[in-house]
């Protein structure tokens, strides 16, 4: 698989450019942002970095449960932090016992989410239920950081990996074309394209280098994380899909 330069670094990297959004709006991971921030601009994967990501309550178990399930020791290795965030083949080889578990030892959810709650989302683990960010996102409905609170459809939104097209860059924001999530008979979809302006700077500076009209980008919480190749566009776009698929099989209503 081919990447762009800016994609030739380690995995903490690549997931310090995810975590830092909903970590400066301190929906999770610890107190540190600024320094995420200096190591995701400065591409500095050291041994803080590793603490600081590890304190990220969702993030870090899914990760090793991809890890896991695919044999692999290090749990920031490329390809397990690109299968959760964006998708890749890893999601297909999830040990499904695990997963069961991962719900229950891992996030604890068995005793934050209501009984009826709990047993629909167990009850998706046979019918392909994936760990990537947007199955969670969809189908856990209290966002599991440092928030315990219900999601709503701006939030689920907002807290989804999405992708863009840029049309527009002016100083530290850009303007792309993308898709909202909206609901609709108890179901959520995307909707038809729209434009909306993100942030990919602050004060003037940003992980993403010389960003280009036409390239696309991933964002989380209105800001730009990373430029996307094709294939990452296809995979993100698929795996959101599916997952909506899942969460669309039982009622949005709690």
């Amino acid at each position: 698989m081919n990447y762009p330069p800016v994609r030739q670094f380690d995995g903490m990297l690549l997931c310090s450019r995810y975590a830092f959004m909903p970590n400066k709006l301190e929906y999770c991971g610890g107190r540190h942002n600024e320094d995420l921030f200096e190591r995701g601009i400065n591409n500095s994967a050291d041994p803080f970095l590793f603490s600081l990501l590890k304190e990220f309550q969702t993030l870090y178990p899914y990760l090793k449960l991809i890890a896991e399930s695919n044999n692999i020791s290090d749990v920031f290795d490329f390809r397990v932090v690109e299968a959760y965030w964006i998708g890749n083949e890893l999601l297909e080889k999830t040990n499904m016992r695990k997963f069961y578990w991962h719900f229950i030892d891992n996030l604890n959810l068995k005793k934050k989410l209501r009984q009826d709650e709990f047993e629909k989302l167990i009850g998706k683990i046979p019918s392909g239920a994936i760990p990537h960010h947007s199955f969670h996102v969809f189908n856990v409905w209290l966002r599991t950081g440092n928030l315990p609170i219900a999601h709503t459809i701006e939030t689920m939104n907002a807290c989804r990996i999405s992708w863009g097209k840029i049309i527009g860059i002016n100083g530290n924001e850009m303007e792309v074309e993308t898709q909202n999530l909206i609901e609709k008979e108890n179901k959520i979809s995307l909707s038809d394209s729209i434009t909306k302006k993100i942030i990919y700077k602050f004060f003037d500076r940003g992980f993403i280098e010389n960003p280009k009209i036409n390239d696309f980008v991933s964002i989380h919480w209105n800001f730009a994380c990373d430029i996307l190749t094709t294939q990452q566009v296809k995979n993100l776009e698929k795996f959101t899909q599916y997952s909506m698929n899942l969460a669309n099989r039982q009622s949005l209503t709690k």
